[in-house]
């Protein structure tokens, strides 16, 4: 709030061009500490949040303009922020980094995945066409935004989009499910006969529906199924917040045979859940062989520290726009 007398005249308020020169600069401000590979990933992840929060055209343009930097876990988040932001002018860079084979498996999957969130059927030719990828993770994502997208089509022809309650204003690369019994969505989540996209509808319905069963019913899978949808578990387990999932959480992350995609997402969640004992063991894996871990490790703390003093919630906090498809 303003705190200077309003008696004082319009002359100390900004002008147009002065707002839009004070915008300009923190626009500049956050680019140059995302880009910088100086900065810690702390820092770099603090900014992109803030632009993803901005959105825009400009915000667009200067996520983009870190996609060349050598970190996978950064790139990564990148692809993710411009699913979430859901903004249009993002789908020519997005197709470009899944077609990009000289990317990390793990960027193109989210590059594919934010496609699917933003949800346009002019991106359904790419999708379709790397669903058939050689690199699983990137492939089952492009399959399930596929689903997605036309999930969300048929349920326009019906009666409008009816998401169900997400708490966690998160755009998912599926529906919950209609189910509301945990036992039967559990049983669904770890069938690794059934498709790919039921399950994740199981998962998001069991993570809407809250509380310590479902946490428990998601942590279960953990031990089942591709490496992609483990991940996801961790990513929604880390959204609850809850408890019960630590220790399933900290044996995913201890395990070195584990994908470090996986491992990367579990640290994250330890994060979120912000337990102290959680802060121990992300300190031991700062220097965890895998890049990608250690470095998540590293973001992990920022955001137990963040949690614990109630500065913001990690992948939360961004208004959810309306589920629409975009008419471009």
């Amino acid at each position: 709030m303003d705190n200077h007398d309003s008696s004082c005249g319009d002359h100390f308020k900004p002008g147009v061009e002065q707002v839009g020169m004070a915008q300009d600069e923190m626009f500049d401000r956050l680019s140059g500490t995302l880009c910088d590979p100086k900065e810690s990933l702390a820092a770099r992840f603090r900014a992109l949040f803030t632009l993803r929060n901005l959105g825009g055209l400009r915000a667009v343009e200067s996520i983009g303009r870190a996609f060349g930097d050598p970190s996978a876990l950064l790139k990564h988040e990148l692809a993710y922020c411009l699913g979430q932001m859901r903004e249009p002018s993002a789908i020519p860079l997005l197709s470009s980094v899944l077609r990009d084979r000289q990317q990390e498996p793990m960027v193109r999957h989210e590059a594919g995945e934010a496609l699917g969130a933003i949800g346009s059927p002019n991106v359904l030719d790419v999708l379709r066409e790397y669903s058939s990828d050689p690199v699983i993770e990137v492939a089952e994502t492009c399959q399930l935004a596929v689903q997605r997208i036309e999930w969300l089509q048929n349920e326009q022809k019906r009666e409008g989009t009816n998401l169900g309650s997400n708490p966690y204003l998160s755009v998912d690369p599926a529906p919950p499910s209609q189910e509301r019994a945990v036992a039967s969505l559990r049983a669904t989540l770890l069938d690794c006969d059934a498709p790919l996209f039921d399950r994740y509808r199981a998962m998001f319905a069991l993570r809407n529906a809250g509380g310590d069963e479902s946490a428990l019913a998601l942590a279960d899978g953990l031990s089942c199924g591709s490496a992609l949808f483990r991940h996801e578990v961790a990513f929604v387990l880390g959204q609850m917040q809850s408890a019960v999932a630590v220790p399933a959480l900290k044996a995913t992350l201890s395990s070195p045979t584990e994908s470090p995609m996986v491992r990367h997402e579990c640290a994250e969640a330890l994060g979120a859940i912000a337990q102290p004992h959680c802060a121990e063991l992300l300190r031991e894996h700062l220097l965890d062989p895998e890049v990608v871990v250690r470095e998540s490790c590293e973001v992990a703390l920022d955001i137990h520290e963040s949690e614990t003093c109630g500065e913001f919630q990690y992948a939360n906090g961004l208004p959810r726009p309306a589920e629409t498809i975009p008419a471009n």
